[in-house]
């Protein structure tokens, strides 16, 4: 949506369950239940993303390539993700890292489509592995769309617009 066009706010009932949605879904994600996560709320045409980030003058917008991702997901992907981590072949991820998402500041916008609404949100998430005693902690702003199917809220897109350009992490295999 265009921050030029006119923005429609949830009704309260709307945002009340939007906000359960998003606590539902750090809940399976900080459990490591990401199968449960995948098939109860992601949408089989989910668009998942994390564009790289640049720095550059103000003049030139917020720095997000729209074309270099350090993700670039579809259900297929994020499926064979989940299924490598319920393997004993998941070396960067066994022992799994200790998770937990921080999710404020949420926004809910409706949308020309009835069954879509615009779900801004930030979010940090503060990430342990194996005897770190100093923990990564990674922050941005996520920007869904969540589509109402079969009567419940499923996420149709996810970008995360992290607010570094460079990554220190051993590596990216957790979900946003």
């Amino acid at each position: 949506m265009d921050s030029t066009q006119t923005r429609i706010t949830a009704d309260t009932a709307l945002y009340g369950e939007v906000l359960d949605w998003i606590h539902a879904e750090a809940e399976l994600l900080d459990e490591l239940r990401e199968r449960e996560w995948l098939e109860t709320m992601v949408s089989r045409d989910v668009s998942y993303a994390v564009p790289l980030r640049q720095t550059v003058e103000r003049a030139r917008g917020r720095g997000f390539s729209e074309d270099t991702f350090h993700l670039l997901e579809t259900y297929g992907s994020l499926s064979s993700r989940v299924a490598r981590n319920e393997t004993q072949y998941a070396w960067a991820e066994d022992p799994p890292s200790r998770i937990r998402h921080f999710v404020t500041n949420v926004r809910v916008r409706a949308t020309e489509d009835p069954d879509v609404v615009q779900v801004k949100s930030n979010l940090l998430l503060h990430r342990t592995r194996q005897d770190q005693s100093v923990p990564q902690l990674l922050s941005g702003e996520r920007v869904d769309l969540l589509r109402r199917e079969d009567g419940r809220l499923m996420l149709l897109s996810r970008d995360v617009l992290l607010d570094l350009t460079v990554i220190r992490t051993h590596n990216l295999a957790i979900f946003f």
